[in-house]
């Protein structure tokens, strides 16, 4: 049964008041706040302290206990642009209403933009961005790489202009969180996934620009370096110009926009043709340009009086050319006669000292059976066979033996 109104003559008890008071704000639970640390103080490992609007003139109090101190991961001070997560809560002896933080998270763009600073110097003091370690990218990609938010602009405006330019262009696309939490996470593996595939030549990573705030997975650190890891070129196609995340930075292409992006990657079929076809225009001509001159200079050589009677280069040469004829006959005549005397020489030296001159003498070479010479009577026997060599031919003979005295 609901309690009755409370009249003067029928007041609640305090108790049944505060107790109304606890459960009404408890309905509330807990709710994100954002506002200006203006207090803060550490007692116990709790910390006590105050949350301004930012525009405002409210204050509220805040408790945080130790406990959820230990998790954050960041570091808080007076100043600081924050939201908290906080349960109001009112207590019902006290009398008093108390706010627990839960999670406090900076959102400062100072303090923001402060720690990206840090990183971006870090990074660029590693060599992350520089001109020498970026890579070109492909004339014509086969397969184009794309990491966008699922059903997005981005990716439309991506595939829309790069088939319009080239229809035959193919895209693999993975899709991530392109704001909050899981943005670094989800881009780094569909970055390392893309990079893996040996047909992707190139790979776009989109997003059709935002608030500072929703493009901070961008500059994430990890983020920053998968794209510097990658082998793959890497295009980032963020499309915020204020603020450049830190992908933009280690990409090795910058886009402005998606679109852009996609002019960028893929050549116009189009304006290809336009230009070979000027191409071929200008080396026709510069082959045409190259003969002509050419034509020309053949033309000038021949009209020349050198070139133009050619037979005067013979008739100067002739007589020199005459005169070594008879020179050369000469000298080969000498040469042949004095060879055809040495000849003869050579001729009767031979004939003077060949046997035949001897046979023709009259003489005669007695040979035994087996063919040696006979030198003296003893080397024939009575009835041992010879052969007589004669000037004109052999005898048959047989050694009648030793005539008259051996000597």
């Amino acid at each position: 049964m609901a309690d009755a109104p409370a009249t003067r003559d029928a007041p609640w008890p305090v108790a049944l008041l505060s107790g109304k008071l606890r459960d009404y704000i408890d309905r509330l639970g807990t709710v994100w706040v954002e506002g200006e640390v203006t207090q803060w103080g550490v007692s116990g490992g709790n910390v006590y302290g105050k949350l301004k609007d930012l525009e405002a003139d409210a204050t509220i109090s805040f408790t945080m206990w130790s406990s959820v101190r230990a998790r954050l991961d960041e570091q808080f001070k007076q100043g600081d642009h924050v939201v908290a997560l906080i349960k109001p809560s009112w207590w019902v002896k006290g009398g008093s209403l108390t706010m627990q933080v839960f999670d406090l998270k900076h959102v400062g763009l100072g303090d923001l933009l402060e720690r990206l600073e840090r990183l971006r110097a870090q990074l660029s003091a590693e060599g992350l961005f520089a001109e020498s370690r970026k890579k070109r990218l492909p004339f014509l990609p086969g397969v184009v790489g794309l990491v966008t938010g699922r059903d997005s602009d981005a990716e439309k405006d991506v595939l829309r202009n790069a088939r319009l330019r080239w229809p035959a262009v193919e895209f693999r696309t993975v899709y991530a969180a392109v704001q909050g939490d899981r943005t670094a996470v989800e881009v780094v593996a569909a970055i390392q996934r893309l990079d893996a595939d040996p047909d992707v030549e190139v790979i776009i990573v989109a997003r059709g620009g935002g608030d500072f705030q929703n493009l901070l997975g961008f500059s994430d650190e990890r983020v920053v370096r998968a794209a510097a890891a990658a082998s793959t070129p890497i295009v980032s196609a963020i499309g915020h110009e204020a603020d450049r995340p830190l992908l933009d930075e280690v990409a090795d292409l910058r886009a402005s926009t998606p679109t852009d992006a996609a002019k960028r990657v893929v050549p116009d079929v189009a304006e290809e043709l336009v230009r070979i076809e000027h191409l071929r225009a200008r080396l026709g001509m510069r082959l045409t340009s190259i003969l002509t001159r050419e034509i020309d200079r053949i033309g000038h050589l021949r009209s020349r009086p050198v070139l133009a009677d050619a037979s005067w280069i013979v008739d100067r040469r002739a007589d020199e050319l005459t005169r070594w004829v008879a020179r050369g006959t000469e000298l080969v005549g000498r040469t042949l006669e004095r060879a055809a005397s040495r000849t003869a020489e050579l001729r009767t030296q031979l004939r003077a000292l060949s046997p035949q001159a001897t046979l023709d003498r009259g003489y005669a070479i007695v040979q035994g059976a087996d063919g040696h010479v006979v030198r003296a009577p003893g080397g024939a026997p009575a009835g041992a066979p010879l052969v007589v060599t004669l000037a004109e031919g052999s005898l048959a003979a047989t050694s009648q033996g030793p005539v008259g005295d051996a000597e």
